[in-house]
């Protein structure tokens, strides 16, 4: 027989052994058509498992980077939702938005009825969402101030209420019954809590929580610590209503001596506006370039923000904390 017969019989041999091993340990390792579909669940419902855990860590991870955000911004959402309830505001928060949105609408209406360019479509809409924002953060800031005016009094009406023999509870609905909103509602509330059981440090950090305030946070200490530590509470108090009427002197001075640096902002700021639409007005195509040609763009978005930035320096020159 010759080499090439026997070379092609034992390749033929091993391929058909081969085969053979392989099919046994196919046909060896088969398993229940029930036991393998019990298996390819399993392995499902364990990556699905892995994936709504990764999600999960995912969402999580997110929310507690966006709170560290808006932690060392210093402003959030659960402030936005502050602002809302502190202003105070004749209607309900949620009708907020169609205000702006009808705000928006109208402004744009306006442009498009006035035949404006079409770069000022967008900022009349923007400005009219805007607005009602603007609305409740001047609201909101008034009531602070006006029960920040109306603090120095109260405390020294609570003193002399405290040393007459009254208690606690008695002398912050004397000042409900004494004084005008908003002061007078939030003292009544507390007096109305301590009288249902609430302990008064609850109510009192409450009362912080509603209104913003410096000056109440050192009432609000106070009080704590004279029930803790004991001690002569009207004296403190009237320590406290004469700081914050020094505070109130010096923040007026500050304010007339920073008159014009104000001003000198509000100059600064309004004047590249109004000679725009002076501009604009007189010669539309000069103004126009500004937004058709590549360098006009770059030099309106620069102008942009170095008016941004002249604002925040400007702030920050005449922003004086007291």
């Amino acid at each position: 027989m010759s080499p090439v017969v026997i070379t092609l019989i034992a390749v033929f041999v091993g391929t058909a052994a081969l085969c053979a091993a392989v099919g046994f340990g196919v046909v060896a390792r088969q398993e229940d058509p029930f036991q393998r579909l019990e298996r390819l669940n399993r392995r499902i419902q364990t990556s699905s498992e892995s994936t709504g855990i990764l999600k999960k860590e995912f969402w999580e991870e997110g929310a507690a980077g966006m709170a560290e955000v808006w932690k060392r911004i210093g402003f959030g959402p659960g402030d936005i939702i502050a602002w809302f309830r502190q202003a105070e505001l004749p209607f309900r928060a949620h009708w907020l938005p169609v205000i702006a949105g009808i705000l928006s609408l109208s402004l744009m209406a306006v442009a498009k009825r006035l035949h404006l360019a079409s770069f000022t479509l967008p900022i009349a809409g923007l400005t009219g969402a805007f607005l009602p924002l603007v609305y409740v953060w001047w609201r909101r800031k008034r009531i602070i101030y006006r029960f920040s005016e109306q603090l120095p009094e109260a405390l020294e009406l609570m003193a002399n209420s405290l040393r007459s023999g009254n208690t606690l509870q008695s002398s912050m609905q004397l000042i409900s019954e004494e004084f005008m909103p908003p002061i007078s509602r939030e003292f009544g509330i507390v007096s109305e809590s301590i009288n249902l059981g609430i302990p008064v440090e609850q109510t009192l950090d409450e009362m912080t929580a509603r209104v913003p305030n410096v000056d109440l946070q050192f009432f609000v200490t106070a009080v704590s610590m004279q029930r803790q530590c004991g001690g002569d509470l009207s004296e403190v108090l009237d320590k406290i209503s004469w700081l914050i009427r020094e505070r109130f002197m010096i923040q007026g001075q500050v304010q007339a001596l920073t008159g014009e640096g104000r001003l000198s902002g509000v100059v600064l700021m309004a004047l590249p506006v109004v000679l725009f639409c002076a501009l604009y007005v007189l010669n539309q195509d000069y103004v126009m370039l500004l937004f058709t040609d590549a360098t006009g763009r770059k030099m309106l978005y620069g102008a942009i923000m170095m008016q941004l930035l002249g604002a925040l320096v400007i702030r920050k020159i005449i922003n004086i904390k007291i």
